[in-house]
């Protein structure tokens, strides 16, 4: 059996509103784009969300949006995608890598509360893997500092903790709509959430070559824009969302069945009361990650390493910044340790229990 990754989706009833758009609409700033964030605010409880033509975008907006600037320090966590802290560092702000939780990959609010100084104008807590951060331990930590807390959700579409939805925890949320994303609008794009109208119109300008009317520039802005088509897919992937969430739930639920007790393996936190995730991945961890991997493989089981190398460890940011191994310990062994499994809503029966055996056979 072949088992893929992931498995984006397209219906015929996306294709069809591509199409429509294409034939009716301006092909940027047309209607859908509009509808689009009036859906994807209300889905997730704010005023106000922006799209934009990546997830980076989101990030680079919120941030300026914010008020960050060369030479200000920005604390997120290493263990993420390098975009995180590159729609940063591209200005001239400056990265500051806090460790993370063992068992839930995401921001370590103690380590958090050392690392912010008077240097620091914001924080990016990282809902990695679809798993929220500890939001309301992460505001008490940067609460006497009055520091911005912008987080990145571009794994969490719909991921809920404590009653709120990822993307109204902080000052901004920021999402992406990479085709492998829990939602995604047929290509790149991207979405900045807010309850901030203020800010809101200033990254409207700024998404738009940074215009005030037409031919009268105000702010240095952008070609940032989400295009039509892309937001009239959008639309109909954000009906479906809540429904694909809850699938992959279940496709986690049947992993954790049958992979618990399994080896060595370390399984995802499962869903609780307060913290509702939306696997975007489903992530184990081993030391013996390599061996597995390589076993899965030859089974025809496509598995991914989310992330191998760490974002300070990364070759450009040794070079700028001087980052060396053991600045980061949690982060770094486990780094060395995620295997990503097959998570996709569509999965079925047959291939989940197929990925659990092949798991189950390589340590039988």
């Amino acid at each position: 059996m072949k088992v893929p990754l992931a498995q984006p989706v397209m219906t015929e009833g996306m294709i069809e509103a591509a199409m429509q758009a294409l034939r009716n609409e301006r092909l940027t700033l047309g209607d859908s784009m509009f509808k689009f964030e009036e859906m994807f605010a209300k889905m997730v409880g704010v005023d106000h969300a922006v799209s934009v033509n990546s997830g980076t975008a989101a990030l680079q907006l919120a941030l300026q949006a914010a008020g960050v600037k060369t030479g200000h320090s920005v604390v997120t966590s290493a263990m993420s995608f390098v975009a995180t802290s590159n729609a940063f560092v591209a200005f001239g702000a400056v990265p500051v890598f806090c460790d993370v939780l063992e068992n839930e990959y995401t921001m370590d609010p103690l380590r958090l509360k050392k690392a912010v100084d008077r240097g620091t104008k914001a924080v990016i807590p990282v809902h990695l893997y679809g798993y929220p951060c500890r939001m309301d331990e992460i505001d008490d930590a940067v609460r006497a500092a009055k520091v911005v807390v912008i987080e990145d959700a571009c794994q969490a579409h719909g991921a809920v903790y404590k009653g709120k939805r990822a993307g109204a925890l902080g000052d901004f949320g920021c999402f992406s709509f990479y085709p492998t994303k829990n939602m995604s609008v047929g290509g790149d794009g991207g979405m900045i959430t807010t309850n901030d109208a203020k800010a809101a119109e200033l990254m409207r300008r700024m998404r738009h070559c940074g215009r005030k009317s037409h031919y009268e520039h105000d702010v240095i802005g952008y070609t940032m824009r989400l295009n039509t088509v892309n937001a009239a897919i959008g639309i109909e992937q954000l009906k479906l969302l809540d429904g694909w969430n809850e699938k992959r739930r279940a496709v986690g639920r049947h992993y954790d069945s049958k992979l618990e007790g399994v080896g060595d393996l370390k399984l995802p936190l499962p869903p609780t009361k307060e913290v509702v995730p939306v696997y975007h991945l489903y992530t184990v961890r081993t030391p013996r990650r390599d061996e597995l991997k390589k076993h899965l493989e030859s089974k025809g089981v496509q598995v991914g390493v989310h992330y191998e190398i760490p974002i300070h460890l990364q070759p450009i940011y040794r070079e700028m910044f001087g980052f060396k191994e053991g600045s980061l310990p949690v982060t770094e062994r486990l780094c060395r340790q995620v295997l990503t499994l097959p998570m996709f809503p569509d999965m079925t029966t047959e291939q989940v229990e197929y990925v659990c055996e092949s798991v189950s056979e390589f340590y039988g």
